[in-house]
């Protein structure tokens, strides 16, 4: 396998036959302002890359106008690239294939497009799949760990995906873990990059009970979660872990931060084991008090766990968090490990099991001393590692050949 480079370890020496003026067009559904996901990765690397560099073609968003306007300087275009139904074996399928291809080639080829870079295998994957045999366009394409896996349910999603794959100038995986499942699966080769952080706006804040209290929190030793409310995120078990938590801490708070199709399931859990004033669900929450939410939290935790083949390819929220100088704690699945240094700033648990997760979350919340150390190693590991600067210049040397961005 072609060799795995990650955040500090990467280098790449110019030679005079690159070229170093390429334009590339960024190719994603999911882009800001929506919250985090593969958009949010490709718009922090590639908005830093040189003027003139990048044409990002997009999704569109009720809420774009006042991104879009504050992002001027950027080369953005927003199209409706959403599908319902990812295959394209049904003939309505392949034609909403097709008016996107189109429509994206379109916006391409008025500026002299040399490459397309997809933000997922499906469906973005797929259109520049069709490109490159259409019009002979190369592409890369990012793979997330989950995206892939769960195509192997759908022998036709696994087509498709196979077809990208191999077809594909690179594929960019976001872990280890990702790159294993690529080999394993799909029997291709991949470049390892990891998705960022802003630490420059992800940064420590002492405990403030102003804060807190204006976050429904108080006093109370607070455990967090950030994210999408799925199975694998493991919500569930961390709630079912507070009934022993409590005996032991009757004031711990679970706070959680994010919506989805899990949130009646969790909130009927909580009632059914009168945990009602243990948890707290948040919602969506705005940018200013998500931060606030991971610099006041006492421990940051993703309880994930495999499900049906979906698991955390990465895990960015646990960077957030570390960013913040928090300690965090992460299921022993998909990619989560290597967002850390177990021990040391979080712990690796598995989160199939409710009395581990308790054990590890009461052996955080009874040393302070402790909690505040891993969170300092925490912030000094993130710095070195997922600062965006940092990433944006290793993406800029391997896809442009260049040591620099703006």
């Amino acid at each position: 396998m072609r060799t795995w480079y990650s955040a500090g370890e990467f280098s790449l020496t110019s030679s005079s036959d690159q070229t170093f003026h390429r334009r590339l067009a960024v190719l994603s559904e999911i882009f800001p302002p929506v919250k985090g996901g593969s958009g949010k990765w490709l718009y922090e690397i590639y908005r830093r890359f040189p003027n003139d560099t990048v044409r990002f073609v997009v999704g569109e968003h009720e809420d774009a106008t006042n991104f879009d306007a504050h992002n001027a300087s950027l080369d953005l275009h927003r199209m409706p690239i959403h599908l319902v139904d990812w295959g394209t074996f049904k003939p309505r399928s392949c034609w909403r294939y097709v008016k996107r291809l189109f429509a994206v080639r379109r916006c391409t080829q008025e500026i002299g497009i040399d490459e397309v870079h997809a933000a997922r295998v499906l469906p973005e994957g797929w259109i520049a799949y069709l490109m490159r045999k259409l019009f002979n366009l190369p592409f890369v394409v990012y793979v997330h760990g989950e995206d892939v896996s769960t195509a192997t349910w759908s022998r036709e999603h696994k087509f498709m995906v196979q077809r990208v794959l191999n077809n594909a100038k690179m594929i960019v995986a976001n872990s280890q873990n990702t790159a294993r499942v690529l080999e394993r699966d799909y029997g291709v080769e991949c470049q390892l990059l990891y998705p960022g952080v802003d630490t420059g706006y992800y940064i420590p804040s002492a405990p403030d009970i102003r804060v807190r209290s204006r976050l429904g929190w108080g006093d109370r030793p607070t455990i967090l979660t950030v994210g999408r409310l799925q199975r694998r995120k493991g919500h569930d078990n961390m709630i079912r872990a507070l009934q022993r938590l409590k005996q032991e801490f009757p004031n711990v708070l679970y706070a959680i931060c994010g919506k989805g199709e899990e949130e009646q399931n969790l909130l009927e859990l909580t009632q059914s084991l009168k945990l009602e004033e243990h948890v707290l669900f948040m919602g969506e929450t705005s940018d200013q008090d998500l931060l606030c939410a991971y610099q006041q939290s006492t421990v940051f935790a993703l309880p994930n766990r495999e499900v049906d083949r979906d698991f955390e390819g990465f895990g960015m929220v646990l960077v957030e968090a570390q960013s913040c100088a928090r300690p965090v704690l992460a299921g022993d699945s998909g990619g989560t490990r290597e967002t850390m240094v177990v021990g040391k700033t979080g712990l690796i648990v598995d989160c199939t099991d409710v009395g581990r997760i308790a054990d590890a979350v009461s052996e955080l919340l009874s040393d302070p001393g402790r909690c505040v150390a891993m969170g300092e190693h925490g912030r000094k590991h993130v710095v070195s590692r997922f600062d965006w600067e940092l990433l944006a210049s290793q993406s800029a040397q391997l896809f442009l050949g260049e040591n620099r961005t703006r």
